[in-house]
């Protein structure tokens, strides 16, 4: 078995964990062991939320493994019930729970029975879906459950609103920049002249679900989640979803000019091409910058693009499409939706990586020693080990990628966004020679480790020394080759010998 040191998408329980304290005035409940509830700890940091988290742990402990949860798990329930008068209660099992096969939806029809809110089990299967799907799965139950109540109580709006309308539907707490996408969705929407319907979860109360069918049609602009709602959706009540999303001037164009298709196929007359090109090029600066010399400077620089389906695909067409840069490898750890992936990308990079192994991926890094990687807090790690400059385009994401001022990625705002990180992520003109002379960083210590933990190569003292006299902006890559070199000849330790030879062998 190996042991997995990072992970891309977190366990199942924190996707429903996500969409349901996303919602207001929803509370859940999560039936596992202490210490599973760090989501709570790690809701109220990044998203600097000044109110509690409206999570409660239903500890698993000793006496629950002796005699059984039942009781436990329902006077929890009813408790929170009584003390939040929440408008959706929501258990969510966990592995632990799983193993021990209790029969939630039992407890769930239980306590239902003493509570006045509704009481729901996100059904997800914990040992086959991760974070992202369990969090689209979750809201599509979610969804179901309100539309059935609405239906049997005669409550589901009828007819579309007056002026074309729009449903924004996956923007969730703990997603990468979701809240100043969706900021900048709703301005794009305002100039579109299309109204909000709903926003959905974030922000939204399920009361609100029942007129999800007034809206025109729905946008998804994250793949990871929304999809599913949006698919039922479109079975149920015939409503149309635009699906792409609006990252980079191309596909921000492509997307508006999907929802013009979109409300005209139901009775409008728009004509949204002068405000695409007013946006292009005047409002976005993407545009102007990629004609640039600035821009031409980077034109050709080679650049690994690594992340979820959305940012990943998205940075990759912006990157080759737009701005002239040679992507070598785009990869994705959404294993489950591949094949999406590379029928977005393959046109647009020498290679595609499908993997949730980010030794594998920083192993494809240090291989083709990119000017620039644009992926994940785990790649910008790896970047740092291998002085490679990264822009983080996703998640796993940091508390930095929580900013306090407005930094969208979507939209006519996001391209200038986008543009920015692209251009401070590749070390520019004379930076490196510059921070060697006044010792901007420390340049010399030289790292033992490479990226795969497999290494066992030692270098001598005299090695190490001549290393370090090596320029730090090629120090990395003569390592490397050094490394390459003493590895294909069966040398484990590196001495000043082997490296000479390792010189002569590249013609160096």
């Amino acid at each position: 078995m190996k042991l997995a040191y990072w992970m891309y998408a977190g366990p199942a329980h924190i996707g429903t964990l996500r969409i349901a304290s996303s919602f207001k005035n929803v509370h859940a409940i999560m039936h596992a062991p202490l210490g599973d509830d760090y989501f709570n700890v790690m809701r109220s940091m990044l998203e600097r939320e000044r109110n509690y988290t409206p999570v409660t742990t239903s500890i698993v402990d000793r006496n629950v493994l002796a005699r059984g949860s039942q009781e436990k798990v329902i006077d929890n329930i009813v408790r929170k019930d009584q003390e939040e008068t929440p408008d959706l209660i929501v258990l969510t099992p966990t592995c632990t729970s799983s193993i021990l096969q209790e029969d939630l939806q039992n407890f769930v029809d239980r306590a239902q029975m003493e509570s006045k809110g509704d009481v729901m089990l996100a059904d997800v299967n914990h040992y086959r879906v991760n974070e992202l799907q369990a969090a689209d799965k979750t809201l599509l139950q979610i969804l179901q459950f309100y539309i059935a109540k609405g239906r049997k109580k005669g409550e589901i709006a009828e007819g579309k609103t007056e002026k074309p309308s729009v449903n924004i539907i996956g923007s969730t707490t703990l997603g990468f920049h979701n809240q100043h996408d969706c900021i900048e969705l709703k301005k794009l929407m305002a100039d579109l002249g299309i109204e909000i319907n709903a926003i959905i979860p974030e922000g939204a109360s399920v009361t609100e679900l029942k007129n999800l069918p007034r809206a025109w049609f729905n946008l998804v602009p994250y793949r990871e989640i929304g999809l599913m709602s949006a698919h039922y959706l479109a079975e149920e009540f015939g409503m149309p979803y635009v699906d792409i999303t609006p990252m980079g001037v191309v596909e921000t164009a492509r997307c508006i000019r999907k929802i013009q298709q979109v409300i005209n196929e139901q009775g409008a007359n728009v004509d949204y091409e002068e405000f695409i090109n007013h946006q292009t090029m005047f409002v976005s600066q993407a545009a102007w910058f990629s004609r640039s010399i600035d821009c031409q400077n980077l034109t050709g620089k080679k650049a690994v693009v690594f992340g979820d389906n959305t940012h990943a695909a998205a940075m990759t067409k912006i990157l080759a499409r737009e701005m002239g840069i040679h992507v070598v490898l785009a990869g994705t750890y959404c294993k489950y939706d591949a094949d999406w992936f590379r029928e977005q990308v393959s046109e647009y990079c020498d290679e595609v990586l499908i993997s949730e192994d980010n030794g594998e991926i920083g192993d494809a890094i240090a291989r083709i020693e990119p000017a620039a990687i644009f992926g994940t807090q785990m790649e910008r790690h790896v970047g740092k080990r291998l002085n490679i400059p990264c822009g983080v385009i996703a998640a796993p994401i940091h508390i930095q990628n929580f900013p306090i001022g407005y930094k969208p990625f979507l939209g006519y705002e996001g391209t200038n966004q986008v543009t920015d990180l692209v251009y401070n992520s590749f070390t520019l003109g004379m930076e490196d020679h510059l921070l060697e002379i006044f010792g901007g960083h420390d340049t010399k210590e030289v790292i033992q480790k490479t990226i795969s933990a497999d290494s066992d190569l030692n270098w001598t003292k005299e090695a190490q020394g001549e290393l370090n006299k090596v320029p730090g902006f090629v120090r990395g890559k003569v390592k490397r080759n050094t490394e390459k070199f003493a590895r294909e000849r069966g040398f484990s330790q590196i001495s000043l010998e082997v490296m000479y030879a390792a010189k002569e062998s590249v013609g160096a």
